[in-house]
C-alpha cells in the first residue's frame, strides 16, 4: 500500500517506498469545456475552472474581434488589455463563426468530445444559437448547457441585456450601498457579475455531476438578477416576512447588529465587528472598560441596537483619541474582530495576501509580467504554474488536429469555407 506522506506546491507528491515523485492532476483535468463568453461575469466564472486544470476553450468572433474584454482601455496591448488577462489566464482561445454552416459543423464537433457548453449571453439567444441541451443532446446526451445571462430564459426581462451596473440598481442593492440620504452607489468591485459567474461555474459543475452520474446532460439557466436578488439574503427574509425595509446604514454599519461599521481614528477608519456579546466584553475591556461603555444597557445584543446612536457615539469619541495601527493592534490582541480600512494597495501589500499567494504572475509578449489576483477556490495543493490568457483564436489549428483529428487539408478547407471567420 502507498501512502502519501508530502505534498508539494509543484503538484507533486512523493510516494513512500519510491524516490520519484508522480504528478498529481488537477481537479479538473478531466473536464472539457466550450465557452461563447465575452467581458467579466462569464469569463470570470470559468477562470476558477481552468485555474482548477478544466480545458477551458473560447469561442471567438474574428468579425466582432473576439471577446469584447480585449479592447478594454486603458491598457491595452494588440489583440488584448490587463482587463481580457485578468479573466481569461489558462484557457485556450479558437475562432469559430457559429452562424457559418461550416462553423457549425466544426462546433458540433467539438460538442461530441466536451463535457459542456458555457456562455454568457442575453437570455434568448441560447435557443436562438442552437446551444440548449435540446438543441445539443443528439450531439452528445451528456453535454451540460449552462447559459449565464442578464435575466435568464424566462419571464418579461428575457430578451433584454444585462449588466452589472443596471441589475444593481433593479434588484435594490444601490439603495442598500452608500450612505443614507445619498447618491445610489454600487459596491466598489462589480459583485453582481463576479457573484454570477461563481453561480454558473457552480451550477455546470453539479449539472456535469449528475451527467456523469445519469449519462444525460441538462440546461442550467442562470442569470444575473436571479444571482443579485438571491444575495440580498436575510433582509430580504425580514422584509418578505416581517415587512422589515431595509435601508442603506450610516458608515456601512451591519442593519441590527451594534457595533459592526466603521469608525473614525485619529488617522483613518478601522472595521469593528461584535457579532457575539464576548467580542462586546472583549472591546469594552480593550478600552479600560471606560464607565460610559461598562453600561448594563449595553450587555446583550438587544440592548445594543436599541441604544444604537448612543453606543456608536461613545466609541467614536475614544476611538478619534489613538491611531489606527495602534487600535488594530490592541483590539486583535483582544479577540476583537476589526482591521482597518485599507485602499487597494494597502490589501495587497498585508502579509497575509502573500502568506495566502493571492497573486499570480503570467508572462506576456506586450505586457510583461502580468499580476492579477489569484483564484480563492483552493482544492488541494495550489497551482504554480499558469498560463497567460490566449491571443485570438491562438488554438485554433492545434485544437482541430488534437482534439478533433482534422488534418492541414480539412483545416484549409473549413477555413476557406469560412468556419473560422473571414
Amino acid at each position: 500500500m502507498f501512502h502519501v506522506i508530502l505534498l508539494r506546491p509543484s503538484w507533486l507528491v512523493k510516494l513512500r517506498g519510491h524516490d520519484h515523485q508522480m504528478p498529481v492532476p488537477l481537479p479538473l483535468a478531466d473536464v472539457r469545456i466550450l465557452a461563447i463568453e465575452q467581458y467579466g461575469a462569464g469569463p470570470f466564472g470559468s477562470l476558477h475552472l481552468a485555474d482548477l486544470g478544466a480545458d477551458v476553450i473560447k469561442i471567438e468572433d474574428p468579425s466582432a474581434g473576439g471577446d469584447v474584454g480585449r479592447a478594454v482601455p486603458p491598457y491595452t496591448h494588440g489583440d488584448s488589455s490587463l482587463f481580457f488577462e485578468t479573466f481569461n489566464r489558462n484557457k485556450r482561445s479558437i475562432c469559430l463563426d457559429l452562424a457559418n454552416t461550416s462553423g457549425r459543423g466544426v462546433f458540433r464537433d467539438l460538442v461530441a468530445v466536451c463535457d459542456a457548453v458555457y456562455s454568457n449571453l442575453r437570455g434568448d439567444v441560447p435557443g436562438a444559437l442552437g446551444i440548449t441541451y435540446a438543441d445539443l443532446a443528439p450531439v452528445n446526451p451528456r453535454i451540460v448547457c449552462c447559459s449565464l445571462s442578464g435575466f435568464g430564459a424566462a419571464g418579461p426581462r428575457a430578451h433584454q441585456p444585462g449588466y452589472d451596473y443596471v441589475v444593481q440598481g433593479l434588484a435594490g442593492w444601490m439603495s442598500l450601498t452608500g450612505e443614507p440620504g445619498g447618491t445610489p452607489a454600487k459596491t466598489g468591485p462589480s459583485l453582481v457579475d463576479y457573484s454570477g459567474g461563481l453561480v454558473a461555474a457552480l451550477a455546470l459543475l453539479a449539472g456535469l455531476h449528475a451527467a456523469r452520474r445519469d449519462g444525460v446532460g441538462v440546461d442550467c439557466d442562470v442569470s444575473l438578477f436571479d444571482t443579485a436578488m438571491g444575495l440580498i439574503g436575510y433582509p430580504a427574509t425580514w422584509h418578505l416576512s416581517a415587512g422589515f425595509s431595509p435601508v442603506a446604514q450610516p458608515r456601512s454599519a451591519h442593519p441590527t447588529m451594534v457595533p459592526f461599521q466603521n469608525f473614525p481614528t485619529a488617522d483613518g477608519w478601522i472595521v469593528i465587528a461584535c457579532p457575539k456579546d464576548k467580542f462586546w466584553t472583549r472591546l469594552v475591556d480593550a478600552l479600560g472598560r471606560p464607565a460610559s461603555l461598562d453600561d448594563e444597557r449595553f450587555a446583550t445584543m438587544a440592548g445594543r441596537y436599541a441604544h444604537r446612536d448612543e453606543v456608536v457615539a461613545l466609541l467614536d469619541e475614544l476611538l478619534a483619541a489613538d491611531r489606527t495601527a495602534n487600535w488594530i493592534e490592541r483590539l486583535t490582541s483582544a479577540g476583537v474582530p476589526c482591521g482597518p480600512v485599507n485602499d487597494v494597495a494597502s490589501a495587497f501589500a498585508d502579509p497575509q495576501t502573500a502568506a495566502r499567494r493571492l497573486v499570480v504572475e503570467t508572462d506576456h509578449p506586450g505586457f510583461g509580467v502580468v499580476r492579477a489576483p489569484a483564484s480563492p477556490v483552493r482544492v488541494g495543493p495550489p497551482r504554480t504554474a499558469h498560463r497567460r490568457a490566449p491571443r485570438l483564436g491562438e488554438d485554433t489549428e492545434t485544437v482541430m488536429r488534437d482534439l478533433l483529428g482534422y488534418d492541414q487539408a480539412r483545416i484549409d478547407a473549413c477555413r476557406a469555407a469560412g468556419a473560422f471567420g473571414v
